[in-house]
């Protein structure tokens, strides 16, 4: 019995996962009109919430068509590859104590080469387009995706030199008593910046760039396959969620001044739901900035801080073992 638990929570994460990318659609948009004083989607169903369902028929039903011009194989497979990259990544992620689909002991590092990973599907569909605006959007992902892997995998190190683990379970269980949102906060502000390019969020879904590459690296793209891109996009989302709340905010802990008198998966979906929140109302509040800028701000701040958080950490921890 007990191996059947990693199968059906693995069965659970994926038609929640693809569920909550479909709610997501609908949640963002009303949070959106009450943060911009307006109501958002209010014509299908109570709240609007029947626009969900009329968004995935528009999307099931419509022409599923593939540009004469481009290379059939490789654009069908670009849109999948990026659903698999994050869909893999959930399998490290401890939801509650025992409630992890595996734990590995090298459980971060898998999580960021399946972020990696999720590269090759818009680069690949950049290329597979055979669209100038397709191709120019697909190198701009390649090159803001890569360089912010690297912010992302620095900012994280502080958290592996505490634990002495890249076991994500041993990182929450770290937390017990404080949550590294403190003690490793640089970390947190690299790590949530590097998220949101990673994730193509606004205001870094520069790859994109409706108002200069058309639509970007799926310029060419609709129907199911647009709908899978638009797919990862949001299990990015929630991926980069569930990530900040296990690494930064305590994983299933509850807060330190309130303790744990919810049950862990809850804690952690609250937390999770938080976040997801914070997110939604930063694609809101913050403007796009030029692409120069967003890869400026990577190299020439973020990588310094991610250095500078290294040099703190070790020489903190060095401190503590000769005292």
């Amino acid at each position: 019995m007990s191996e059947l638990v990693p199968v059906l929570l693995a069965l659970g994460i994926l038609i929640g996962g693809i569920a909550g990318a479909a709610i997501l659609t609908w949640w963002e948009r009303r949070l959106l009109g009450f943060w911009q004083d307006r109501l958002g989607p209010n014509r299908i169903g109570p709240f609007g919430i029947g626009q969900v369902a009329a968004d995935m028929i528009k999307l099931l039903f419509k022409d599923d068509w593939v540009p004469p011009f481009a290379d059939k194989v490789v654009f069908i497979f670009a849109p999948t590859a990026i659903v698999v990259a994050m869909m893999m990544g959930f399998a490290v992620v401890p939801l509650a104590p025992g409630l992890v689909i595996i734990d590995v002991n090298i459980g971060l590092l898998f999580f960021l080469g399946m972020t990696s990973l999720a590269v090759y599907s818009v680069l690949l569909g950049g290329l597979a387009s055979n669209n100038k605006y397709a191709l120019l959007g697909g190198l701009r992902s390649a090159a803001q995706m890569v360089s912010y892997e690297v912010f992302m995998g620095l900012s994280l190190m502080g958290i592996v030199m505490m634990t002495g683990s890249f076991s994500l379970v041993d990182i929450v269980e770290a937390q017990e008593d404080v949550w590294f949102c403190f003690s490793q906060f640089l970390g947190l502000v690299v790590f949530l910046i590097a998220g949101i390019a990673e994730s193509h969020r606004l205001p870094f879904d520069l790859p994109e760039a409706e108002h200069e590459l058309t639509a970007g690296f799926h310029t060419e793209y609709g129907g199911m396959k647009f709908a899978m891109f638009m797919l990862g996009e949001y299990l990015g989302l929630i991926l980069i969620s569930c990530m900040i709340t296990t690494l930064f905010f305590g994983g299933w802990h509850g807060p330190m001044f309130i303790g744990d008198w919810l049950p862990p998966v809850v804690w952690f979906g609250l937390k999770v739901f938080f976040v997801i929140n914070f997110f939604v109302l930063l694609r809101a509040a913050i403007p796009r900035p030029r692409y120069d800028q967003l890869m400026s701000l990577g190299w020439k701040i973020m990588l310094p801080i991610t250095l500078l958080n290294l040099v703190v950490t070790g020489a903190v921890l060095l401190w503590m073992e000769g005292a």
